[in-house]
Formats: C-alpha cells, sequence, structure tokens
C-alpha cells in the first residue's frame, strides 16, 4: 500500500484576508503618492509655462481712418507781376523833398527855442532821413535804369541835389543857415516838380501824363 505525502495544513482563512488588506492599503497609499505628484508637477508647469498671448490694446483715437481729401490741392495760381511805373523815381523824389522843406520850415518856426531845442533838432533830423530815403530807395542806380532817357536827366539832378543839401544839413551850425537851407529846398521843390510834369506832358502827351500825375498822387 502505498503512502502518499503528508499535505500541510491549509493557512487559516483569517490570515489571508488581513494579507490582502494590508496589500490594498499600500497601493491606495501609492495612488495618493502619485496623484499629489502629479499636483505638482501641474503647479510647476502652471507657473513655468509660456504667457499666454494677449491681443495689444489700442487707442480708440488712433483706429479712427484720417478722412482722405476730397479734393486735390490746386497750385497757387500765378501772380501778375505789378507794372511799375516808368516815372516813379521823380515823383517819389518829389514826395520826400517837399517832406524836408516842410521840416526845415518847422524848425526855423522854433528858431526863438534855439538850435539846440529838441523840436528844432529833430525836424533836422526827419529832413535828412527824407533825402536819405530818397536817395537809397527812389535814386537808386537800379530804378535810374529803368527810367525813360528824358526822366533820367532830372532824376540825376535830383540826386545830387539831395546829397548836398543833405550835406549841408548835417554840418548846420545856426538858425540862419536854417533858413536858408529850408528857403532853398523850398525853391528846388518847385523846380523839381515844375520840370517834371512838363516832362511828362511833352513826352506824353497831356492826358496820360494827367491821369499817371494823379495816379502818384493817390498812392
Amino acid at each position: 500500500m502505498v503512502r502518499l505525502p503528508k499535505l500541510p495544513a491549509p493557512p487559516d482563512t483569517e490570515d489571508i484576508f488581513s494579507v490582502i488588506d494590508k496589500a490594498g492599503d499600500a497601493i491606495e497609499a501609492g495612488l495618493n503618492i502619485i496623484d499629489k505628484v502629479a499636483d505638482k508637477f501641474d503647479q510647476v508647469a502652471q507657473r513655468f509655462g509660456p504667457p499666454e498671448p494677449t491681443t495689444p490694446t489700442r487707442d480708440p483715437e488712433s483706429q479712427k481712418e484720417s478722412p482722405l481729401p476730397t479734393t486735390l490741392p490746386q497750385p497757387l495760381p500765378e501772380e501778375n507781376p505789378t507794372e511799375d511805373i516808368a516815372t516813379a523815381c521823380v515823383p517819389c523824389a518829389l514826395g520826400h523833398y517837399s517832406g524836408a522843406a516842410r521840416l526845415l520850415n518847422e524848425a526855423f518856426r522854433f528858431r526863438d527855442d534855439g538850435i539846440t531845442s529838441n523840436q528844432v533838432l529833430d525836424d533836422i533830423a526827419g529832413a535828412i532821413g527824407e533825402l536819405n530815403a530818397m536817395e537809397r530807395v527812389d535814386l537808386t542806380p537800379e530804378r535810374l535804369q529803368k527810367t525813360p532817357q528824358w526822366e533820367r536827366t532830372i532824376a540825376d539832378e535830383a540826386l545830387r541835389e539831395s546829397r548836398k543839401l543833405r550835406h549841408r544839413l548835417e554840418g548846420i551850425g545856426s538858425m540862419e543857415e536854417i533858413e536858408k537851407a529850408a528857403a532853398d529846398t523850398e525853391s528846388y521843390y518847385k523846380k523839381l516838380n515844375r520840370q517834371w510834369y512838363r516832362g511828362r506832358f511833352g513826352n506824353l502827351g497831356a492826358k496820360k501824363a494827367e491821369a499817371i500825375a494823379q495816379r502818384v498822387g493817390e498812392e
């Protein structure tokens, strides 16, 4: 008769369930650790990850489109050059001679105040200013070249007389000299005025000369 080997006694049922419970607790604890580690990775990724793209804000005023011009800019009209009166030199010189004569007459009127009074000195200075303006503006070489030949003779004479009178006033020293200068300036002004009008009448005719003389007087 064959004898079978003696089998070990089966383990206690309570021991088996105890081992299973411990294994389950260990697995659950491991899963909790894995969840916590995953949460940490997510936090780090959010902190150091690339920033989310943002839409740039624009000023509402800058978003407004500039209105296009409804019409194209037009070129400026060409200005028609104003024609100078051919006889502008002498008529303006007449005005300066007239102003100088008036100022010298005024200076002599205040002769009782003395030659060093403010009124007399200012009148002399004003007369010199009139002559300076005539020589440096109205009777310049440029303007004299544009003057007709008949008038050029009168203008040249007016320029020479102006220089002589100006130097005379710059060295004046008495009321008697002022009186003589005032009389001479008045006389030459009348002479110059007559020469110019006669020249205009002789070269252009009375009607046209009168029209130009009136126009110069209005200016």
